[in-house]
């Protein structure tokens, strides 16, 4: 063999060093899905997420196990799927923001990726992009930086907006930042804000009913509870004339007015890459958090037409997709 040959046959052997010592004791290393909303709502992402994972050579069954665990939009759910988790054993998390305070509460030791981080600095969740530190590390959606420009864009579909709804579960640190955020930039406006709080999908409807008639728009904070709800709060909206921008991609198609936000499958496939270097030796506290460089706007012209709106050819031109 020759030298140079010897040499990438070393690396790529040391590179797969953790797997090989995984087969040889009879356990392949494990993944632990921790998903913050239901299966069906993380099931494209996640497909995105196992199919970037193959092609790194980590074959789910055969070179990786995966445990996948729901909490359904539930957040009472979160300290017992994370119990589990260290009951188990697996080698890295993958999850979403709002999980990291109970699984804090149970390890410091087991690597945790954020697939979806909503604002991992405004929370505390990681001490700085380029250095995260301690256990935490992924992908962050920075959404209160973007609220600005969401208003903007609903601004111009909605000429007469004047009041704008904001919907958020109180309950999720980074959800409050963001409802704080696009209350300030409504106020510059010269808008009046008017602040939906729920904490569990029964808050839903009534939130809806109490506010009933005093909005022109709903602006959605980015949160699982919300993106489990999306069918049911887009009824609402719909069925009280509401306008609605969210960050998700899956609210515009569910039949919402808008959404404006990165790819979500994206960063699903981004966090695989975590993953993958996690499990050959890094260390999560020195992998940089990544910030999504594309943002995507989604146009429901179907959901348009039913609200009387009329969409300049100007933003349809601009839009990523149109759904008719």
């Amino acid at each position: 063999m020759k030298r140079r040959d010897f040499i990438a046959f070393v690396g790529s052997s040391v590179a797969g060093w953790p797997l090989a010592a995984r087969a040889e004791q009879g356990k392949l290393p494990t993944v632990g899905v921790f998903g913050v909303a239901t299966a069906a709502v993380w099931s494209p992402w996640v497909a995105a997420f196992i199919h970037r994972l193959s092609e790194l050579g980590w074959i789910e069954g055969r070179t990786i196990a995966v445990a996948y665990r729901w909490a359904d939009g539930r957040s009472e759910r979160f300290p017992e799927i994370a119990a589990e988790f260290v009951r188990l054993k697996v080698d890295v998390i993958v999850t979403g923001q709002s999980t990291v305070s109970a699984l804090k509460q149970v390890t410091s030791v087991i690597p945790i990726v954020l697939a979806v981080a909503t604002d991992p600095i405004g929370t505390g969740t990681v001490a700085s992009l380029a250095r995260p530190g301690g256990n935490v590390t992924g992908l962050s959606l920075q959404a209160p930086d973007l609220a600005s420009k969401r208003l903007e864009l609903l601004r111009e579909v909605v000429p007469a907006l004047r009041r704008l709804s904001i919907l958020a579960n109180i309950s999720f640190p980074a959800a409050v930042l963001e409802m704080a955020e696009i209350a300030a930039a409504a106020q510059t406006f010269g808008l009046d804000v008017i602040r939906l709080e729920v904490r569990r999908a029964e808050d839903i409807a009534p939130a809806f009913e109490t506010h009933k008639g005093r909005a022109d728009a709903l602006y959605l904070t980015s949160d699982a509870l919300l993106n489990s709800n999306r069918i049911r709060i887009n009824t609402l909206a719909n069925v009280a004339r509401l306008p609605t921008i969210s960050a998700v991609k899956e609210f515009a198609e569910a039949g919402g007015l808008m959404s404006y936000g990165p790819s979500y499958p994206d960063l699903f496939r981004r966090a695989a890459d975590y993953v993958d270097k996690i499990l050959r030796g890094a260390k999560p506290g020195d992998l940089p958090v990544e910030q999504p460089t594309r943002f995507n706007l989604i146009i429901n012209l179907t959901t348009a037409k039913a609200l009387g709106l009329t969409i300049p050819e100007s933003f349809l031109l601009r839009a990523d997709e149109v759904i008719e």
